[in-house]
This record gives C-alpha cells, sequence and structure tokens, in this order.
C-alpha cells in the first residue's frame, strides 16, 4: 500500500510571485556589492583573464599567466563571455557573477520540472480517498516540485556556493539538468533524448572532469536495470550519450592540441588531473564526507532517509529508484577523491532534494509541526543575534558584543549604510509575516514544513550580505593590498615575477592591474613574495625563514623557480604589508639591483 494519504487541499500551489521573490532574495545579496574573496577570487581571475586576452587564453585557463587548467573550461567561459558582453555596463566582477545566476536559475528550473514529471506519474499519485477529494497529478506534481525547490534552496551547501563562480556550482546544476534529462529519456527512451543526454555529459565533463560523467552513466544504466527495461537499446542510447559527449568535448581538445597554446599542452595536465581525483576510499575521505556532509547536506539528507524507509516495500517506483541510485553511485565517487573538497558534495544536492520531496508527504503532522516550531524559534534567534550585533558594533553597545563583533576586523569602522538597512529591514518584515501566516492560519499544505526553514535561512543570508557586507569586504578582500603594491610600484614597470597563490594573484592583477610575468614566464625586474607568520608553542606569531615558506606556502607552480632565484643581496625592498585581518600572511614587493 502506498504510504501516501492527501486531500487536495494539502497541494495548493505556492503562489508563483512568492516562489519567484524567494529565488531572487537567494541568489541576489552576496552577488552584489561583494568583492572576489579568496575563495572565488582564483576562478574570477580566469574569467577575467580570457575576457580580457586572447584565443590562447581561452584555450589554455590561466590567472593572468598562471596556467589553470585543471578543472575544465566551461564554467570560466560563461563568466569570461559575461565580461565581453556586459562589463562594460556593469563592471567586470558583477558581470561575470551574471553567469552564477544563469547557473542558478538552471539547477533550480531543471529540479522543479524533475520533480514536476515524477511526481504527476500515477505510480507517484497518493491513494484515493473513500469518498473522493484527492489531489489532481498536475496539482500533486507541481506541489512535489515547489516542495523539492524549497529544500534545495533550504541545504547550508548550496547557500555557501551557490554565489561563487565556481566550477563546482556550474557542475551541481548541470547534475539536476541531467537528472530532467534523465527523466524525459526513462518516459520516452528514444535516441533524441539520448543525445541530449550526451550532451549535458559532455558539459559535466568540460566543467570538473570525466569522473562524473562516467558514474552518471552507470547510474542511469543501473535505474534501467531496476525498471526492467531491454538491455540492448538503452545500451545502444548510452552508447549514443557517451558519443554526443564525446563530440562536445573535442569543441575545446582539439583547438587546444591544435593550438598548443603558450606551448603548453592544457588537454594533458587536465587528464593528468582527472586521474589523480580518483582512489580507493580511504579512513580520511570517509571522515571527511561524513564530518561535512552532516550540515552541507542538511535539511535534505534526513527527509531522504526518511523517503527511503517510508517507500521501502514499493517497487519499481522511478520517483524512488532514480535519485537513490544517482545519490548512492555519487557518495561512492566523492569517497574516491583523495583530496575532498566541500564543493564536491553539490552534486549529491538535486537528487537529494528531490527524493526528500517525495518523502515529506508520508510524515505525520506532528513531524511536520515540530519541524515548524524548530524553524520559528532558531531561525528567529539567530536573526535577533545578527541585529544585536550589528546594533553594537555601530553605537558600542553592549560593549562586550561590540568588542567581538570588531575583534574580527580591527581598524575597521563601521559606518551606517541607509540602503543595506532599509532591505535588511524589509526582510525581517518579511520573515515576521510569513510566520504569522503560518501560525495563524494553520494551512495544511504540504509545502509549509519548508517554506519556513527556506525563508529563515534566506533571511539570515540577506542579514549578513547587507548589515555586514562591509565587515566581510574589509576581512576576506584583498583590494587594499593591490592598491598598496600598486602605489609602490614604479611607473612603466615591465613584470613581477611572484610565488604568491591563485586567489592574490587574481586579486592583485584585478584591483592593481599589476603586470605579472606571463605563460611563458622571462626574467623580471620586480618580485612579489607570499609569506607567513606560524604560531609558537606559546600562543606566539614568529617569522619562518623566507626559504621554508616558500617552498611550503600555498604558492602555485612557479614557486619553487622564484625560490631558487632569490638573492636577498640581489634585490631592494620597496614594500611590505599585509590585510589588517590577517596577521598570519605577508606580503613584500622587491626590485632587482
Amino acid at each position: 500500500m502506498k504510504p501516501v494519504r492527501l486531500p487536495a487541499a494539502a497541494t495548493l500551489a505556492l503562489p508563483r510571485w512568492a516562489l519567484y521573490a524567494l529565488g531572487l532574495l537567494y541568489i541576489l545579496p552576496g552577488l552584489i556589492g561583494r568583492d572576489p574573496w579568496k575563495d572565488d577570487a582564483a576562478s574570477f581571475g580566469i574569467m577575467w583573464t580570457m575576457a580580457h586576452g586572447g584565443v590562447k587564453d581561452w584555450l589554455l585557463p590561466n590567472i593572468a599567466g598562471l596556467p589553470s587548467p585543471e578543472e575544465g573550461p566551461l564554467a570560466f567561459w560563461l563568466g569570461a563571455l559575461c565580461i565581453k558582453l556586459f562589463g562594460w555596463l556593469l563592471g567586470d566582477v558583477l558581470a561575470a557573477r551574471l553567469s552564477t545566476i544563469a547557473i542558478f536559475v538552471l539547477g533550480t528550473v531543471s529540479l522543479w520540472q524533475t520533480a514536476f514529471r515524477l511526481g504527476r506519474r500515477s505510480e507517484a499519485q497518493p491513494l484515493r480517498l473513500a469518498f473522493g477529494g484527492q489531489p489532481e497529478p498536475d496539482d500533486y506534481g507541481r506541489t512535489l516540485a515547489d516542495t523539492a525547490v524549497l529544500i534545495y534552496l533550504g541545504c547550508l551547501g548550496l547557500l555557501l556556493q551557490s554565489h561563487e563562480t565556481l566550477a563546482v556550482t556550474l557542475q551541481g546544476s548541470l547534475l539536476a539538468w541531467f537528472l530532467y534529462r534523465s527523466v524525459r529519456y526513462l518516459e520516452e527512451a528514444s535516441r533524441r533524448n539520448a543525445a541530449l543526454l550526451g550532451l549535458v555529459l559532455g558539459a559535466l565533463a568540460l566543467t570538473r572532469g570525466v569522473a562524473s560523467p562516467i558514474v552518471l552513466l552507470g547510474a542511469l544504466f543501473l535505474c534501467t536495470r531496476f525498471l526492467k527495461l531491454p538491455p540492448r537499446p538503452v545500451l545502444r542510447d548510452l552508447g549514443v550519450a557517451a558519443g554526443s559527449a564525446v563530440l562536445l568535448m573535442l569543441v575545446w581538445i582539439l583547438p587546444s592540441l591544435l593550438a598548443h597554446p603558450y606551448n603548453q599542452a592544457p588537454v594533458g595536465e587536465w587528464l593528468v588531473w582527472n586521474a589523480s581525483q580518483l582512489s580507493i576510499p580511504s579512513w580520511h575521505s570517509i571522515g571527511a564526507f561524513f564530518r561535512v556532509g552532516i550540515w552541507f547536506c542538511w535539511p535534505a539528507w534526513p527527509f531522504a532517509a526518511w523517503a527511503a524507509w517510508a517507500w521501502r516495500r514499493q517497487h519499481g517506483m522511478l520517483h524512488i529508484i532514480l535519485p537513490t541510485c544517482f545519490v548512492g553511485l555519487l557518495v561512492l565517487l566523492v569517497l574516491c577523491d583523495p583530496v575532498p573538497e566541500n564543493g564536491d558534495l553539490l552534486k549529491l544536492l538535486p537528487p537529494m532534494a528531490l527524493m526528500a520531496a517525495f518523502g515529506l508527504p508520508t510524515m505525520k503532522r506532528g513531524t511536520i509541526n515540530a519541524i515548524d516550531w524548530f524553524s520559528v524559534m532558531v531561525l528567529t534567534l539567530l536573526g535577533a543575534i545578527l541585529w544585536l550585533f550589528w546594533i553594537a558594533k555601530l553605537t558600542g553597545w553592549p560593549a562586550q558584543l561590540a568588542k567581538n563583533a570588531l575583534k574580527q576586523v580591527p581598524g575597521f569602522q563601521p559606518e551606517f549604510g541607509l540602503v543595506a538597512f532599509i532591505v535588511a529591514a524589509a526582510a525581517t518584515a518579511g520573515w515576521f509575516v510569513l510566520v504569522h501566516w503560518r501560525l495563524s492560519r494553520q494551512p495544511s499544505v504540504l509545502w509549509r514544513a519548508v517554506v519556513l526553514s527556506s525563508g529563515g535561512l534566506i533571511l539570515l543570508w540577506v542579514l549578513l550580505m547587507t548589515l555586514f557586507l562591509p565587515d566581510l569586504n574589509y576581512a576576506r578582500s584583498y583590494a587594499s593590498v593591490a592598491q598598496q603594491i600598486a602605489a609602490r610600484l614604479p611607473a612603466g614597470a615591465d613584470c613581477i615575477e611572484t610565488n604568491v597563490g591563485p586567489a592574490q594573484r587574481a586579486s592583485f592583477a584585478y584591483f592593481g592591474h599589476l603586470p605579472f610575468a606571463g605563460v611563458e614566464g622571462g626574467k623580471c625586474s620586480f618580485l612579489l613574495l607570499q609569506e607567513s607568520l606560524k604560531k609558537t608553542a606559546d600562543g606566539t606569531h614568529s617569522d619562518t625563514s623566507r626559504q621554508s615558506v616558500i617552498q611550503s606556502g600555498d604558492g602555485p607552480r612557479g614557486g619553487q623557480v622564484v625560490l631558487d632565484e632569490f638573492r636577498p643581496r640581489d634585490w631592494n625592498l620597496l614594500w611590505e604589508g599585509r590585510r589588517p585581518s590577517d596577521r598570519l600572511e605577508r606580503f613584500r614587493l622587491y626590485q632587482r639591483r
């Protein structure tokens, strides 16, 4: 017997304007007015270099001369294209983030369409009630689609990653699109749908390598086995999909092999990076997955786990088989990564949110009410704390809160921002209206259990990206350091050798227009070194030797060359400085004698 009993009143659609408003409130804060931070500055640097460079820079992704072909070029092509088209109007940073908005829309729309198509299938429908009144298939599918999107937006990992110009962000949205194309193929197993599947796989390969596309093909084939589809035509169609993927990959691979940009071999390095992403699962990768995944995939994974339990006695259910196969094999892929990254977990969120949406209708009313009350109390309390910290940093009261708020940004002078205050106040008022609606109306709609958690998370994000955005820019941006270096660099400087990391190099090139040495290198008259301080046993900081820092720091390839050529007697120190908020990082600018 199906585990779902619902009246038609529970499937009233979430108003479209409300869903669109939540989406805008989710994606726009954190894109407007935010400098490139260390987490996404390197990716922006590749886009910026492409947009202001030549064809070679599009074939060999690089950050102001630092080769970075490992992940693949597609995400950077999208950002660079937006800079070319809209940089003159919006500025390069905001123009690049137009691609982030498009990627977010692709992921959410694909997830909505996938849940809608699965939700209106006959096997997913609730039990028919004795006296009628059960929901219509389209109404039920629309409600499940809204629920899946709300759960998706409520995931903590998506909130942290979706506002950054990263390849993993595009990978997550492409995976949601692949889910949709998989449903279309399983509903109509044609060569056309197989070819469209292949285009998504090719885009994934050009975004983050070939491992994910191979695993996704395996997951789709596994779905066909559970659904008992004829194996021969399925294998033929999957071959068509693989062929389409390879053809799309050749758009970059062939020109790169023929042009040999900057005398480099980007495809070879890309393949080496692909091979380095797989290994036998280790305790390190398993521990990292559970340590990070518990909060990264919250609250999707508890709902998804409940869905697997609630539907355990049902067989041949596409809405359970599809996300289960995808989540299972993608988790195995994550565990096989020898160097786990938080962003790789993004590809788990679309299938988890999809499965979670089908678990929600099986929950008891008391459980749903408990989720609501938890969301109201915890998120309202956190919002109040953010407002209190904002008042404290401006007024100095309460004194201890003001001290804690300003301790992380030494030297920062907080100022009142009228526009930021109005946006934050409006978002807070909207939250209280939403809570009042939920508590006073006691609606029976299915999505009531997740609209509060998603809305509260969006409120916290809006507060952070309005009331505290100047503080975060001050603490995490390299703009001030770049401007200091540019001010001390003599006019007409030829080029700069450096060992700085990718994020710092991108920030210095964009904010300070520093003329770093190109991909092919060369002897320069200036040298910029990134060094650090190490904590001693008594908690103080000691300056490490210049040689050990350059070897062990986060400088990219080329840092060892800088080390071998660096002799203090051959250089004059022009400038030394750091970000005020980072006491462990230091930069020195030298000129050759």
